[in-house]
């Protein structure tokens, strides 16, 4: 029994430095959104100006990846951030890139994945949502 609460704190605390490292990555993509070249030219990508009110989405897109990064690198609301971070992480990859995450734009697709994966485990250790926990 010992063997498995040790190794149950090591996966936690394994999985929470994967979050944080994802969390910060997602953090420097969101950066961007203050960037007004950058957005600019994002807003020049053809993908893009099929959007309504194109502009507005792009911002709101780059936002949404600094609110999350940030949220699912302090562990705050941990599962729910998960989901949100995925499906914008999915429609990047399959809209915004066309699907092609198999070689050409695996960044989208890969965040998406990581992000499912704290949606099913967790924040693991390290996380404002087991100080929330602890104190109900």
């Amino acid at each position: 029994m010992p063997g498995t609460v040790v190794a149950k704190r090591r996966m936690d605390r394994g999985m929470a430095i994967l979050r944080i490292l994802t969390g910060l990555l997602m953090v420097c993509h969101g950066l961007e959104v203050f960037s007004p070249s950058k957005m600019e030219l994002y807003n020049d990508w053809d993908s893009i100006k099929r959007l309504p009110l194109a502009y507005v989405w792009v911002y709101a897109g780059k936002g949404a990846e600094l609110v999350t990064g940030l949220m699912l690198a302090l562990g705050w609301f941990t599962k729910t951030i998960s989901l949100v971070m995925a499906g914008l992480m999915f429609f990047i990859c399959f809209y915004i890139g066309q699907g092609r995450f198999w070689y050409e734009d695996q960044h989208s697709f890969l965040f998406a994945l990581m992000a499912m994966v704290f949606a099913v485990y967790g924040p693991g250790a390290w996380a404002i949502d087991n100080l929330v926990k602890r104190k109900q």
